[in-house]
């Protein structure tokens, strides 16, 4: 049984000034999982995604697919120009996650402190571990071992003495490789690291500091807390303490789903706002039915809107009455809607999200108590003017 008390779990584990992290990332994953069921395709450019001729994007690709440029998120059509003998594969979410229990459940059998963070890399927390093996690197080899004899699959390792540097560790050596970082080594790895390296520095943010002289770890070592905090805001403190190997942040076993949502991929670019609004109206059911299966709701609706030439804007809302249902929604995402292009420009993906969730308690409170007028589904009415 896998254990999920997170709090509870730490009393037994009691976790001591330096801590032993592991994380595991699966190699190519998805791919991975196709060329091991189908043998033929071992040593051929995999691609798991959407077909070029649809509007699909790549999901993952092979290490054969990834010598030719190929990355995740990249339009199947992009990667079929850079690859043209690749192979397309629709992905089976059903298998993957199948092979995803069987390698958390191993991760289970050293430690009860495992994060997934998705179906392909866990951070595992083995400071006081199941074992009692005092080497967290012999443990790391272990388990990499295990799910060879296990699964078929690969997978990498960085081991270290906190989340961050444990990430990054795990991607010095891919595919099938370990790397350790010990205390006295961070200052020095994280001198050299290029900054979009470092965990939340996207394309965005890695631009905006090569413009300032921000090139490495060590490059942000020369910036006081104040001057990156002027710079990136909240942001700042973190990158500092990421320069200075600091993350105190544990390995939670249990993880606070943070948003419910719906998003669609669009087969053609669409510009026809009655199109719009059949597909926000379908993702705005199927929104409002998690929620209620869930019984939960959120303060924060946001609406994505990403257009023909890949430009991607949001618009969101925040109330102090929540968004529990399709009514709810519906009352405010025409207004979200209407800040957009769409009907101007053509449109390939549309998604719909509630965040800023309730914990369980509240949510319940909030929908026990709630006494409202019964209010049809009026997508149409909603929208009705705006041509």
């Amino acid at each position: 049984m896998i254990a999920r008390d997170g709090p509870s779990l730490r009393k037994s584990f009691p976790i001591p000034a330096v801590r032993k992290i592991i994380h595991i990332d699966m190699d190519a994953f998805f791919a991975s999982v196709e060329q091991l069921d189908r043998p033929e395709l071992r040593g051929l450019p995999v691609i798991v995604g959407g077909e070029p001729k649809s509007r699909g994007v790549v999901a993952a690709c092979s290490y054969e697919a990834r010598a030719f440029g190929i990355h995740s998120a990249m339009p199947s059509g992009r990667a079929q120009q850079l690859c043209p003998r690749a192979v397309f594969i629709r992905p089976r979410m059903a298998r993957y996650r199948e092979i995803s229990q069987e390698i958390m459940a191993l991760f289970h059998r050293y430690t009860p402190l495992v994060e997934p963070l998705s179906v392909d890399e866990a951070f595992l927390d083995v400071t006081a571990n199941l074992p009692g093996e005092p080497s967290a690197t012999r443990l790391a080899e272990r388990i990499r071992a295990d799910i060879r004899a296990a699964t078929g699959l690969t997978a990498s390792a960085g081991v270290s003495y906190n989340k961050f540097l444990a990430k990054i560790a795990s991607g010095h050596r891919k595919p099938d490789g370990l790397t350790v970082i010990a205390p006295e080594q961070a200052r020095d790895f994280l001198a050299v690291l290029p900054i979009g390296k470092f965990y939340g520095v996207g394309r965005v943010t890695e631009q905006k500091m090569l413009a300032r002289g921000i090139r490495t770890g060590g490059d942000l070592l020369r910036h006081s807390p104040q001057e990156l905090m002027a710079l990136f805001g909240k942001s700042g403190r973190f990158f500092h303490d990421m320069a200075r190997g600091i993350d105190p942040r544990p390995v939670e076993p249990v993880r606070v789903r943070k948003s419910i949502g719906s998003e669609t991929t669009l087969a053609t670019d669409i510009r026809d706002l009655a199109q719009v609004n059949a597909v926000l109206r379908e993702q705005v059911l199927e929104v409002a039915d998690l929620l209620s299966r869930k019984q939960t709701g959120g303060r924060t609706l946001t609406l994505k809107v990403r257009y023909h030439d890949f430009t991607t804007i949001t618009r969101s809302r925040t109330t102090t009455e929540g968004f529990f249902d399709a009514a709810d929604i519906l009352a405010h995402l025409p207004r979200l809607l209407a800040a957009t292009e769409a009907g101007k420009r053509p449109v390939r993906l549309l998604g719909v999200t509630v965040a800023n969730l309730y914990d369980e308690r509240e949510a319940r409170q909030r929908r026990g108590r709630r006494i409202r007028q019964l209010r049809l589904p009026f997508m149409e009415l909603a929208f009705q003017g705006k041509k």
